[in-house]
């Protein structure tokens, strides 16, 4: 005779366990949803307008995309060597994270630096630390991205001025910087400066690289950050593009032509746990900026038309209980972020939820990647989901909503205007509202956190940041101040000082700073004390 427990289970199995029935005409798709769709306007081949399928014909068969694993230590010595070892086991570019100070303009020994060096990131207060953090690593032959937004001025004139000490041109350097400080004023919070400030500071970054650095990416324009804070996948493109349409204007407006700068703009987006809204999101938004560099901007040149982006996995998703589970939700998302056509990509660690990455959670992070590039099959063919029912409607309601949004930021006066009025804040807000109280009531199933749990207890091995870290990184710090040159570091620093009042391009300026060994807080300053802070 079964247990009552045994005929409990038993019942339950009986029923299947769909969270959110549809209705029929909702789980199928055919022609009819895709009646209107033109081969060559809508879709293209891989490699041509509007790039729907690809930016390149041949994608993964050509070049992959970049493994990029973002990482940032406690000191610029551990964060120095989790980027050795990890090219060693096979990543392609590196990815670093800066620590809440530098992010906000502050030296380490600052007292609204305390309790917070090297607790998101690497502390880079001086070209000292930049040297020690880029040791050994050939800039000359890996690409690496900063993601810094207010200060990205300060940290890309330190890497100019590491690279020189190596030998290295600027015109050889490979790379992507942040700089996107409008996703800050609506879902992150890093700002320092005003928005036209910031602005400026933003378009004398386009200048100097469309200038002097040719393969250097002036900007990553992110939706990542909205998406983790709570957007939909259409409100992530909605809002990143409308973004980037206020830079491209802000540049225009300073007189650069946009296909000098238009080529170098790149992007940075989520990948969540929808596996086919992803995919369908990836490829709507090379169409969306295909569409509003062509159109909008008349750009002529066709590399200008063209959407790079880089990709994470959804920090948001990962859950600190089963943390197991995170390398399932994580690969999940890598995939479906090389199948919507990623030109880099970073998977997120599985114990992430609880501290920084251990050495072997990111190895096996990497590994995700590699196994998906070498073993899958998914790279063999250029967009293999291309022609489905499914996958193109999905992909022309996405694009839809995406101009809807786009349509009503500019009915405000823009990007700019939409923030100082909070609606991009408020519809992100709400959007996350709405997804917690279906993850509350059940609706929306989190494996492990609101069904599925188990009573055993997961002991995951934790990296510890130490207060010996933060005691030689502002030791450091002190020992150089007393160690440079103060008549240069007054005079670069006044110079910058003068460049600013008269509007020229703080770039120049800035690199001649940091060589004199200027702190990022000291630059900061200057910057404040002109163009005020933001409130």
């Amino acid at each position: 005779m079964k247990s009552n427990k045994n005929n409990q289970i038993d019942k339950r199995l009986d029923k299947p366990m769909i969270p959110n029935p549809k209705l029929l005409e909702d789980l199928l798709y055919t022609e009819n949803d895709i009646k209107d769709l033109n081969y060559e306007k809508d879709l293209g081949s891989p490699g041509q307008y509007p790039f729907t399928r690809g930016i390149r014909d041949n994608m993964y068969q050509g070049r992959l995309w970049t493994m990029r694993q973002y990482a940032g230590f406690a000191s610029p010595e551990k964060s120095n060597q989790r980027y050795l070892h990890l090219l060693q086991q096979g990543q392609t570019g590196l990815s670093v994270a800066f620590d809440l100070p530098t992010q906000t303009g502050y030296d380490s020994d600052h007292d609204l630096a305390f309790g917070e060096v090297g607790r998101a990131g690497v502390p880079i207060s001086s070209l000292i630390d930049m040297e020690i953090l880029l040791d050994r690593i050939p800039l000359d032959q890996i690409s690496i991205s900063m993601t810094i937004n207010s200060t990205a001025s300060i940290l890309l004139a330190m890497y100019i001025a590491v690279a020189e000490k190596k030998g290295i041109k600027k015109n050889y350097l490979r790379g992507t910087l942040q700089n996107d400080i409008l996703k800050e004023y609506i879902a992150r919070g890093t700002y320092i400066f005003p928005p036209k400030a910031a602005m400026k500071i933003t378009t004398d970054i386009f200048q100097y690289c469309s200038e002097n650095m040719p393969s250097w990416n002036s900007i990553s324009i992110g939706g990542y950050h909205m998406r983790e804070a709570g957007a939909t996948a259409s409100q992530e493109l909605g809002f990143t593009f409308s973004n980037a349409i206020a830079y491209v204007r802000s540049a225009i407006d300073t007189g650069l032509d946009i296909d000098d700068f238009a080529p170098r703009l790149s992007f940075f987006f989520a990948c969540q746990n929808d596996f086919f809204e992803e995919i369908c999101k990836f490829r709507a938004a090379r169409r969306i900026w295909a569409k509003i560099m062509k159109n909008r901007f008349r750009a002529k040149n066709p590399k200008s038309w063209v959407m790079r982006f880089h990709c994470q996995t959804a920090g948001v998703t990962l859950t600190a209980q089963q943390p197991d589970n995170n390398i399932v939700r994580t690969t999940i998302q890598a995939l479906a972020a090389v199948l919507g056509g990623t030109q880099s990509l970073h998977v997120n660690s599985k114990d992430e939820a609880l501290a920084l990455p251990t050495e072997e959670s990111a190895e096996i992070s990497l590994r995700t990647q590699q196994i998906i590039a070498h073993e899958s099959g998914v790279i063999d063919t250029v967009d293999p989901l291309g022609g489905s029912y499914f996958i193109e409607s999905k992909t022309n309601q996405l694009e839809k909503e995406a101009f809807e949004y786009i349509d009503k930021i500019e009915n405000f006066g823009g990007a700019v205007s939409g923030i100082r009025n909070n609606f991009q804040s408020k519809e992100i807000e709400s959007s996350a509202y709405l997804h917690q109280l279906e993850v509350e009531s059940g609706r929306k199933v989190i494996v492990g956190v609101n069904k599925y749990d188990s009573s055993n207890n997961y002991e995951i091995q934790k990296d510890q940041i130490n207060m010996e870290d933060n005691i030689r990184q502002i030791g450091r710090l002190n020992k150089m101040k007393i160690d440079r040159d103060t008549d240069l570091v007054k005079k670069s620093l006044g110079d910058l000082n003068i460049a600013v009042k008269n509007s020229h391009n703080v770039m120049p300026f800035l690199i001649e700073c940091v060589k004199n060994y200027a702190t990022l807080g000291e630059i900061s300053d200057v910057l404040r004390n002109n163009f005020g802070e933001h409130v």
